[in-house]
């Protein structure tokens, strides 16, 4: 990615996120104003209340991100016009398109953003604000009693009261009619004051009364005796618990809207139509059944081929409507009138009938091509923004911001049109969903054809990079670049040969010293050596690297740049020495995993992303400033050895595209904590010591499976089995699969039956082996194992270290990187 890609792409991510951020404050505050008198004095807590505004905000997420995509793409080319960049560009030999090319990216990646969004998220938001909706309209107010008035809002009660002490709570003058009995006026409470409290879980509601007295009546008069009771009862204070219901907000079943047409994604909505397709299909079937066998077409058979032997009746003949008389005309017309009249009527019933079955086909397959249709908006908004702000020259909330929104405005009102005559059937289903953007892309077309034309320059590099780049092959030509590698190991191997392939004069190699190995204690040479003594380039070995003898020899190599890669910690005399400086690959996505054994460490904590990084090296480990990055995803099943060697392949591309940026001086580094998002912790990675390898089955499945893969091929986890009656021995894993377990068996316990399979209980389940290697023998499947491994199922695994190895490794937060 270019310095003006990236410049362009940070102008416009900024605003856009701003720009959505305010569209939907703005469209949500429009939309809560629908629902405030829902929402106020039912007590809804404020977690409720922000999910429903969550829910709302992704439902017009749809609306919102063409609205941004307009509007921030005509303010970042505004504001390069406004600026005089936009002209600079152009001077340098770069062309509108070219420069519009970050943002037409970024528009896509909306573009697909927007419709994973109409057609993941805002089905599911519909499903949710429907239901959490309904929750709160059934949800009562709450109770609050105003002074002087009958107040009816409990269910079975009347009060009044004449007086409230807001700070206290305490009413005065309390009159409570109790309707509970559904008997009428027959239970009344008069008292001088009352508190009343509701439970918290709102179920029941207390009011205490105080000094009063209770009236109740019986009425229960019989047919010789219609006398009524009265009870009058004083009472210093008494309190009446009364039952609630609905004053708690409860949520209920969040599928309840699932059939919804807004609620259903492309494939529910495909199968939404094809069944709604077969059955207008089986009616329309059903309804000409029935038309042609009512008796209305006494002839009908004479309109089918199939019965052309049965026509009676010759309608070339002469007598062919004639009648004797006027009366035998007029009964025949008026016959033939009311036949008609009666198939009219039965077709306007089966019209009637199928209406509904078509009405949701229609809206169904609107909802199907809207999705698409909303998306392909995104893209086309940019295309009538960014032309507009290159025009107008000006960035502002302005003039060209008044005119975009005109832009958005005309596409929201043809887009509403045009769904409403696709609903009601007056325009198919795909001219209602593309009739907005069919309005709009001519006039994108046109607005970004005024603007390409308007340069008079083009190209794809700036003058300034092709002066660059044109003054660093006339250099070479005299004086071609120094490079010395630095490096140990086959991994370090492929970056050198692309060096040296790519015509990089590669003047010198460091590598670590010969050290004797084996049990032979023979001479073991690095990989890189091998390659260097191949390819006829000169190699130092030094013992230390501050050796005044080595860094006198370094320096008579005259190198201009120090490529390291799996190499040792570079004293400052070392990575000072080169004019441009040295760099060094790292096996990680930097700042993550700075230390010696990054892509163990990246399996071993599960990790599903890793990659290599390029950065200039400093006084820390792996703390310089990053020139480039590429990430590698990590399979469920890789092991280190796999990641190890896909990233040694895009190590060494990255490696010869940061030594050609440096040499044509386009290379940028970016500090490391640029790269930190959020509360983002950084995971070490340290060396790799025989306590970590050692297994400790008192982990968890998932975490012993990750360190099996993160250590093989090498070192390579292990665990030592003992009967209890023999000294432990060690046996290596390679490779192992998760089993689900759940006997009563210990942790560490060995799992077998003795001929196809081994496991090892673990804290959660059980560890599957499958390639292994006993000490002192070699390295064999599990089944060639058990075959000379007599009677597994006695052994069980020592106690291991791994665990607490790992827990010392915990990440620290990223403010203190």
């Amino acid at each position: 990615m270019r310095r003006i890609d990236r410049y362009i792409l940070k102008s416009f991510i900024g605003p856009f996120f701003a720009i959505l951020f305010i569209v939907l404050f703005i469209l949500m505050m429009q939309s809560l104003w629908l629902y405030i008198d829902e929402l106020v004095g039912k007590g809804l807590s404020l977690r409720v209340v922000a999910e429903f505004l969550m829910w709302g905000s992704f439902l017009i997420l749809p609306l919102a991100l063409p609205l941004a995509t307009l509007l921030s793409s005509m303010m970042v080319m505004g504001q390069m016009a406004e600026h005089n960049e936009l002209t600079a560009l152009k001077a340098a030999g770069v062309s509108v398109t070219r420069v519009m090319t970050p943002i037409i990216v970024a528009s896509a990646l909306i573009t697909v953003g927007a419709f994973f969004s109409s057609n993941n998220l805002v089905p599911y938001s519909y499903n949710k604000i429907y239901t959490l909706h309904d929750d709160i309209l059934k949800t009562k107010e709450e109770i609050k009693i105003p002074a002087g008035t009958f107040y009816d809002g409990i269910e079975g009660y009347v009060m009044r009261t004449e007086s409230t002490d807001e700070k206290s709570g305490m009413m005065h003058g309390i009159m409570v009619y109790d309707h509970s009995k559904g008997r009428g006026n027959t239970g009344l409470m008069l008292a001088d004051s009352a508190l009343l409290k509701m439970s918290d879980s709102k179920e029941y509601l207390t009011f205490t009364l105080f000094n009063g007295t209770n009236y109740q009546e019986t009425n229960s008069m019989k047919y010789r005796d219609t006398s009524l009771e009265l009870q009058k009862i004083n009472f210093a204070r008494q309190e009446l618990l009364i039952s609630l219901e609905n004053y708690a907000f409860e949520k209920t079943d969040s599928t309840k809207y699932s059939d919804q047409i807004k609620c259903m994604n492309v494939l529910q909505l495909k199968q939404e139509k094809d069944s709604l397709r077969r059955i207008e299909r089986d009616t329309r079937e059903h309804q000409f059944e029935q038309l042609m066998s009512n008796g209305i077409l006494s002839k009908y058979q004479q309109l089918d081929t199939a019965f052309v032997n049965r026509i009676d009746r010759d309608y070339r003949s002469e007598r062919m409507l004639r009648w004797d008389d006027i009366s035998a005309e007029s009964n025949a017309y008026r016959n033939a009138a009311d036949n008609a009249s009666q198939m009219v009527s039965q077709i306007m019933a089966f019209n009637r009938e199928s209406y509904e079955y078509m009405f949701y086909l229609r809206r169904a397959d609107l909802e199907f091509l809207h999705k698409f249709a909303e998306a392909l908006a995104c893209f086309i908004m940019f295309f009538i923004g960014a032309p507009i702000g290159a025009l107008v020259r000006r960035g502002g909330l302005g003039v060209p911001a008044i005119v975009s929104v005109l832009f958005f405005v005309l596409y929201y009102i043809v887009d509403t049109i045009g769904a409403k005559l696709a609903k009601d059937g007056a325009i198919t289903g795909a001219e209602g969903a593309f009739i907005a953007a069919a309005v709009l892309l001519p006039i994108g077309a046109f607005l970004t054809w005024k603007a390409v034309n308007d340069a008079s320059l083009s190209g794809n590099d700036t003058l300034k990079n092709q002066w660059r780049k044109f003054k660093r092959k006339i250099m070479n030509l005299f004086h071609k670049s120094r490079i010395v590698y630095m490096g140990t190991p086959e991994f370090a191997v492929a970056p050198l040969d692309k060096l040296v392939q790519a015509g990089y004069k590669v003047v010198g190699v460091v590598t670590v010293a010969d050290k004797p190995s084996g049990r032979g204690l023979s001479v073991n040479e690095s990989a890189v050596k091998k390659y260097a003594v191949e390819h006829g380039i000169p190699v130092l070995q030094p013992l230390r690297l501050k050796d005044p003898e080595f860094l006198s020899q370094l320096k008579a190599w005259k190198a201009d740049l120090f490529v390291v890669v799996a190499f040792r910690m570079l004293p400052e005399e070392v990575w000072t020495m080169p004019k441009l400086g040295t760099f060094n690959l790292h096996a990680a996505l930097l700042p993550q995993y700075r230390g010696a054994a990054p892509i163990n460490w990246a399996v071993i904590n599960g990790e599903s992303m890793t990659g290599v990084t390029t950065f200039m090296i400093d006084k820390d480990i792996d703390t310089g400033g990053i020139i480039l990055r590429e990430e590698h995803k990590i399979a469920e099943t890789d092991t280190a050895g796999d990641v190890h060697d896909a990233l040694m392949g895009i190590g060494s591309d990255l490696v010869l595209d940061t030594v050609r940026g440096i040499l044509e001086g386009t290379a940028e580094t970016r500090v490391q904590r640029s790269f930190i998002q959020g509360s983002e912790v950084l995971r070490p990675a340290p060396k790799l010591t025989r306590a970590l390898c050692h297994i400790d089955w008192d982990d968890t499945t998932r975490h012993i499976y990750n360190l099996v893969r993160g250590l093989s091929p090498y070192p390579a986890a292990y665990t030592e089995l003992t009967d209890g009656s023999s000294a432990p021995v060690q046996l290596k894993i390679f490779s192992a699969e998760k089993m689900a377990w759940d006997g009563p068996e210990a942790p560490g316990q060995v799992l077998t039956d003795g001929k196809s399979y081994l496991a090892v209980r673990t804290a959660d389940g059980a560890l599957s082996l499958k390639s292994v290697q006993l000490a002192g023998k070699k390295r064999m499947n599990v089944s060639a194992f058990l075959l000379g491994f007599r009677d597994a199922e006695r052994y069980h695994c020592t106690p291991g270290s791994s665990k607490a190895e790992i827990e010392k490794t915990r990440p620290a937060p990223a403010a203190e990187a």
